[in-house]
């Protein structure tokens, strides 16, 4: 019976170092979690972020000129932090269309549409998500596209 029960935790930690050895696993529940709170105006989606993060927007005017800014991810999180009571009160939520996950390396990019059901417009969405420190799964990278509000 002793033989069994090493047999079955030896199973057990087997499956679970398989499931953290997917990489696009992995990069399927953090999107699901970033989704989740970001719907939820949940100020702990910043959290998901690693403190040394790569965050590009770039903004397309209706001239068809553009203009890309790099923010330091502190500074985004606490951004991302503060604009939840006012994206809850706009009721500003997101669709994400045609999710593909590419594995690169131990990372996996993520390539999206994001659908803003406040603005009513599409823009596309790559976030590059993988192992930070200690091993948690953290986004490393975004790169967004945004457009300036609409004068009606």
């Amino acid at each position: 019976m002793k033989f069994f029960g090493s047999a079955w935790l030896l199973c057990v930690v087997l499956t679970a170092s398989a499931a953290a050895a997917d990489p696009v696993a992995e990069a399927k529940q953090l999107f699901a979690t970033f989704v989740q709170r970001l719907n939820a105006f949940d100020p702990a989606v910043a959290d998901l972020y690693a403190d040394e993060a790569k965050i590009e927007n770039t903004r397309r005017y209706p001239d068809g000129s553009k203009q890309t800014a790099v923010v330091p991810a502190p500074k985004y999180k606490a951004i991302l932090r503060d604009a939840m009571p006012a994206a809850r009160q706009r009721g500003d939520t997101s669709d994400f269309l045609a999710v593909e996950y590419t594995p690169v390396g131990a990372k996996v990019r993520i390539s999206t549409t994001r659908f803003s059901n406040a603005k009513l417009e599409a823009t596309p969405l790559v976030l590059v998500v993988g192992p930070g420190p200690g091993g948690t799964w953290t986004i490393l990278e975004e790169l967004s596209e945004s457009r300036p509000e609409r004068k009606e």
